[in-house]
């Protein structure tokens, strides 16, 4: 049994040996010694990484940068080497970062991409003291792009644009050696300067590779400018922030009021201001965060806001990321009546997703939209999000909803912060509101159709006089809503000086001096004014605040959002319809962008924008008119088109020639083009090289093809054996006029040869039509 026992373990040992021989005996793997190569390789992970580094916001680059550069420096000195001790330690380290992985992924389940791009960068840092062969590299180039697409899709900034252009930068001479290497060329050596053509430059020539930079960052702005923007998230993959663990878990204490940095909890003084309470009288409003997310809100205070991005959203459609309303008017401000009746909602453990209660339309019609907000700087604990929403991916374990719609977060929104949400937003047809009936709920009329008795009668008499003004009489609420929002519009300004109507006395009500005094007001005041008028006249309405749509980039595909876009609207309430959102300050819209407006064509409207803003207005008309006349000529193209093909079998016959047609005229116009692009190429030539290259292309057409390892004189006379004697000298006698100029610097007797050239295509011609007459 021993003996057994004995006889397999060295059986065993035996073929350990045998295998351990093998490897041994195994040629070492091809190495890659261009060091060129190898530099540029390692710029392009270095470039990765960073990216990564500036579009996550995280510190990766200060160690993986330098042991990357270190592992490749190790590698250029021990490409030759087997490096088997090496190869068990980066076996080892592999294991670890997965492991690692694997850690880090279980706590980002919401989001992957910068646990995938961790493991890339731990993983290159480690494959990097090992580069012996050019696959190797070949591994390293596609980490590093692969990074960088990783940066692309965690970017919000353009601070990406430089990375990707300098990448590119790289890249180019990365390809040239990477596929010189493949076909084992070694760099070709610098040839003398010519007499007639100069220096030609190689592949890597610094001119070369700038010319050829230039044409694809202009090609890629090209396409990327007519490209379509299409809405984001056709692929719906829903970014949210990590977990966000609370420490206090009484949910009482922590999420029932609403905490603006600018007042602190509840309308009192936060840490931005000078400590008063400014919920309530005559006041200074914060620079930095606007005065109308709260559980209240005070119209008397006076200032403005000084610019900064709050927020950065990715959204299927544009709209006004709606934050709160209020249904009760206090005289000089507005706040939420049913403030103690915020209901509590929370999410599964295993899910970031908090499922809404939808708000059930009998007849209108609605569209889902997804929108991801990251928050820039700090903002109230109000979650902003398009109308309707009916899901939430939030990193809390609950939030809240109020009885206006609005959602409430346990904390504020910290800078850095990401939520999605589902919204299903109603659209807006104006014919079925026009016909939507006034018999309200009951719990309608109780809350938004409240006015103070004391301007009750004097407001409801000012609306019905500018009502009385139209032209048409009304038939619906809905036109009387539009016509009201209009005029307030023309009716009444805006102060240019924050301070220049005065502060509202202890018993003046905002509305009654907004239309009867100072016959105007700061750009909230109309929307106040705007919901009182219509509650005067039997129509609910309420105040809603949030943020405008802000400043579309075209290159991020994100809506750049500032606190200075922060305003108040007035929301109507439409039996089977729902709220629906008017805009009564002058300079606005009257309904904010929805679902109806889309950024296909980003690039070039914002292009277009930035442009007739410096033209006079004729000439802005001018190019607009030109471009709808163009528009519709493709557009009433295409109807035809369609209209033929969808006629019967006629129409699809004749839509068949004509496309036939349109493709011969197309294939004659290409070959019109080239030859026209020849002849300007040969105009551009010496006399003598341009006849030469056309006694080339003459030949080349009838099967002659010159190979460019050739000489003129090898090709000459290889060409002799099958052309008759006639066209054959005259072949042999161009191509030595050719040589004898090209290097002995003689001057050819061009006539002659250009009679010799025309008599050898009528020589090649007479053979063309014997052959054709023959068969």
């Amino acid at each position: 049994m021993s003996n057994t026992s004995g006889t397999r373990h060295s059986q065993g040992l035996l073929s350990f040996n045998q295998l351990w021989h093998r490897l041994q005996r195994m040629p070492p793997p091809k190495t890659e010694n261009s060091i060129w190569l190898r530099v540029l390789v390692q710029g392009l992970v270095i470039i990765g990484i960073v990216a990564t580094d500036i579009a996550a916001d995280t510190q990766m680059s200060f160690w993986a940068v330098p042991l990357s550069i270190v592992g490749a420096i190790w590698s250029w000195y021990r490409r030759s080497n087997r490096n088997i001790a090496v190869k068990f330690f980066l076996a080892m380290g592999m294991l670890l970062s997965m492991g690692s992985f694997f850690q880090n992924l279980l706590g980002n389940l919401n989001d992957t991409r910068l646990v995938l791009a961790q493991l890339l960068i731990q993983v290159q840092v480690l494959h990097s003291f090992d580069l012996p062969r050019r696959k190797d590299l070949g591994y390293s180039m596609v980490i590093g792009l692969i990074l960088l697409g990783v940066a692309g899709t965690l970017s919000q900034t353009l601070a990406f644009a430089p990375l990707l252009l300098v990448f590119l930068a790289i890249a180019l001479p990365v390809l040239i050696l990477d596929y010189q290497s493949r076909l084992g060329l070694a760099p070709q050596p610098k040839r003398q300067k010519s007499p007639t053509k100069g220096k030609p430059s190689s592949l890597l020539s610094f001119k070369r590779l700038s010319l050829f930079l230039l044409v694809i960052i202009g090609l890629g702005l090209a396409i990327f400018a007519l490209m379509p923007r299409f809405p984001g998230y056709q692929l719906q993959t829903f970014p949210v922030s990590a977990p966000i663990e609370l420490k206090n878990k009484n949910f009482e204490s922590t999420n029932r009021g609403i905490v603006n940095p600018g007042y602190g909890r509840n309308g009192k003084e936060g840490s931005g201001g000078s400590g008063k309470d400014k919920s309530s009288g005559p006041g200074e409003m914060d620079e930095a965060f606007y005065y109308g997310f709260g559980s209240k809100i005070n119209q008397n205070l006076r200032g403005e806001l000084k610019p900064k991005v709050v927020l950065r959203v990715r959204s299927q459609a544009p709209g006004f990321w709606r934050v709160q309303a209020f249904d009760h008017y206090t005289g000089q401000g507005w706040e939420i009546s049913r403030e103690d009746k915020v209901q509590e909602v929370t999410r599964p453990p295993w899910s970031y997703r908090f499922q809404l209660y939808p708000t059930v339309f009998n007849i209108g019609r609605t569209k889902e939209v997804i929108q991801s907000y990251t928050a820039v700087s700090e903002l109230p604990n109000i979650i902003p999000a398009l109308s309707y929403p009916k899901e939430l991916f939030f990193p809390t374990e609950e939030i809240a909803i109020d009885t206006e719609g609005s959602l409430r977060s346990p904390l504020g929104l910290l800078e850095g912060l990401t939520y999605t949400v589902v919204s299903d937003v109603p659209l807006r047809d104006r014919t079925r509101l026009q016909n939507s009936p006034n018999d309200y709920p009951n719990t309608i009329k109780q809350y938004y159709l409240d006015v103070p008795p004391e301007i009750a009668d004097r407001v409801r008499q000012k609306a019905e006089q500018i009502l009385a003004k139209s032209p048409n009489p009304f038939t619906s609420s809905y036109e009387k809503v539009l016509y009201l929002t209009q005029a307030l519009k023309q009716l009444y300004r805006i102060p240019e000086d924050p301070f220049g109507f005065p502060y509202l006395g202890e018993n003046e009500d905002l509305v009654e001096s907004f239309l009867f005094k100072q016959e105007g007001g700061y750009p909230d005041h109309f929307s106040t004014a705007l919901t009182i008028m219509l509650r005067s006249l039997g129509i609910p309405a309420r105040l809603v605040v949030g943020f405008g749509t802000g400043q579309f980039n075209p290159f991020t595909g994100l809506y750049i959002v500032k606190n200075v876009d922060a305003y108040a609207m007035t929301e109507v309430y439409f039996p089977n319809y729902g709220w629906f959102a008017f805009d009564p300050i002058p300079g606005h819209e009257l309904f904010p962008p929805s679902v109806e407006d889309t950024e296909y064509f980003g690039v070039l409207q914002q292009f277009w924008k930035w442009i007739a803003g410096w033209l006079p207005s004729p000439v802005t008309s001018f190019v607009g008119a030109l471009w709808n006349r163009i528009i519709g000529f493709i557009i009433g193209g295409i109807v035809w088109l369609w209209r033929i093909f969808s006629s019967g079998w006629v129409g699809l016959f004749t839509g068949l020639i004509s496309a036939i047609a349109l493709g011969f005229i197309g294939w004659l116009g290409w070959g019109q083009f080239q030859a026209w692009r020849y002849r300007r190429w040969l105009a551009k030539l010496p006399p003598m090289e341009s006849l030469y290259q056309q006694m080339l292309k003459v030949l080349g057409t009838k099967g002659y093809i010159k190979h460019p390892a050739q000489t003129p004189l090898e090709y000459a006379s290889s060409i002799r054996q099958q052309q008759p004697d006639d066209s054959a000298d005259a072949i042999e006698e161009i191509s030595h006029a050719y040589v004898r100029w090209r290097y002995g610097l003689v001057t050819p007797n061009i006539q002659e040869l250009r009679v010799r050239l025309r008599d050898l295509v009528k020589s090649n011609q007479r053979l063309e039509n014997k052959r054709i007459a023959r068969s």
